[in-house]
C-alpha cells in the first residue's frame, strides 16, 4: 500500500484527492495537514464526506510517507518544503505553481519534472517531484500537443476557455460569491494568464520552431467545476489528416478521446477524462477540449502521476462516473 499525506487539506483539489484515495485499491492515507482544522474532522471542510471516513486533520507532518501532495496556495510550496523536511525515499507531487517552468524545477536538491502524462510519461515512471499541471493549462495543451508534434502550428493560435468557481479555489471573493456568479459572465487575466508560461513550454518540446502567438481570454462560468475550451487556427491539412494525427498521438493515452462530434462538459465532469472535438471550415481548425478543472485539471492527475511513479496502471483507482444529467 502507498502511504500518503495532504497538506493544504481543507481545499478544493485535498477534498477532491481524499474522495478519490478513499476508493484506491493502493492506497492508505496517512495524514491530512491543516492548521485552520487541526483536530476536527474532515468533514468540516469536506461536508460530503460526513460517514465516510473518520478521520481528523492534523498539524504534525509525518516525514515518512511514501507520497505527500501539496495543495497548497501558489507561491506557498517552496516555504513549506524549506520549514518541513520529508525522508529520502518521499515521492512529492505538487498541486501548486512553484514548480511547474524549467527555470522554476531545480530546487533544495530536488529536480521537478512537469507532470503532463500524455506529455512527459517516461520522465514522470522515473521522477521521485512532480510538478502538476495547471487547469486551463491542461485543457489547452492537449487540444494542441499533437499540431505541435507533427509541426502544424505555423499561426497564431486563438483562445477561449471558460472554467467554474471551483478554480478560484475554496477562500471567497467576491467573483466566487453566488449572488454574483450566479446568471452572470466575465474574463479575467486576458492575454496575460499565469498558464500561458507552462503552455507554450510545452508547446515549445514539442515544435521548437513555434514562435507565434497563443493569444489566451480565460472567462469565469457559472457552474461550479468543469472547463470548456475553444481554440482555432490556421491548418492546411484536411479534417481527415488531422483527426488521424491526434488519434495516433492519443492512442496509448487512456483519458484522452478524439471526436468530430459536438462534446459538452457534462461529458468529464467528475471524472480523469479530456474530451477533444476538432471540426474544420476552410483552412481554420477549431479544436475544443473539456475537461473537470479539480480532476483531470488537477487532483485527478495527480493521482494518474502518482500511479506512474509507483509502477501502477495509470488508471488505476480513476474510472470515475459523469454525470449525464
Amino acid at each position: 500500500m502507498i502511504n500518503i499525506g495532504i497538506i493544504g487539506g481543507s481545499g478544493y483539489t485535498a477534498g477532491e484527492l481524499i474522495r478519490i484515495l478513499m476508493f484506491h485499491p493502493n492506497a492508505t492515507l496517512d495524514f491530512v495537514y491543516s492548521t485552520t482544522n487541526a483536530g476536527k474532522p474532515l468533514s468540516v471542510a469536506h461536508h460530503d464526506l460526513m460517514g465516510d471516513i473518520e478521520m481528523n486533520f492534523t498539524d504534525t507532518v509525518n516525514p515518512n510517507v511514501n507520497v505527500v501532495f501539496l495543495c497548497l496556495g501558489h507561491g506557498k510550496s517552496k516555504s513549506f518544503l524549506e520549514q518541513n523536511q520529508f525522508a529520502s525515499h518521499t515521492k512529492i507531487i505538487d498541486l501548486g505553481n512553484d514548480f511547474r517552468l524549467t527555470k522554476d524545477k531545480e530546487f533544495d536538491n530536488k529536480s521537478f519534472v512537469y507532470g503532463l502524462p500524455e506529455l512527459n510519461k517516461a520522465v514522470i515512471k522515473n521522477a521521485q517531484f512532480i510538478a502538476n499541471p495547471g487547469c486551463f493549462a491542461t485543457a489547452i495543451q492537449l487540444a494542441l500537443l499533437p499540431l505541435a508534434k507533427n509541426e502544424m502550428l505555423t499561426t497564431d493560435v486563438h483562445i477561449n476557455a471558460t472554467t467554474g468557481s471551483t478554480g478560484a479555489g475554496v477562500t471567497p471573493s467576491e467573483t466566487t460569491h453566488f449572488s454574483w456568479r450566479s446568471n452572470n459572465m466575465s474574463h479575467y487575466k486576458a492575454f496575460e494568464h499565469q498558464h500561458l508560461g507552462e503552455i507554450n513550454q510545452s508547446v515549445n518540446q514539442l515544435q521548437t520552431d513555434y514562435t507565434s502567438e497563443l493569444i489566451f481570454v480565460p472567462n469565469r462560468g457559472d457552474f461550479s467545476r468543469g472547463i470548456f475550451a475553444t481554440l482555432y487556427t490556421t491548418i492546411e491539412e484536411n479534417l481527415e489528416d488531422v483527426v488521424a494525427k491526434y488519434e495516433a498521438f492519443y492512442k496509448d493515452q487512456p483519458f484522452v478521446t478524439v471526436t468530430t462530434t459536438g462534446i459538452n462538459m457534462k461529458q468529464v465532469v467528475q471524472t480523469n477524462k479530456c474530451i477533444i472535438s476538432l471540426m474544420k471550415k476552410g483552412n481554420r481548425l477549431l479544436i475544443t477540449s473539456v475537461i473537470d478543472n479539480l480532476t483531470k485539471g488537477a487532483s485527478g492527475q495527480a493521482i494518474q502521476n502518482m500511479n506512474l511513479m509507483f509502477g501502477l496502471d495509470e488508471t488505476t483507482g480513476l474510472h470515475l462516473k459523469p454525470s449525464g444529467f
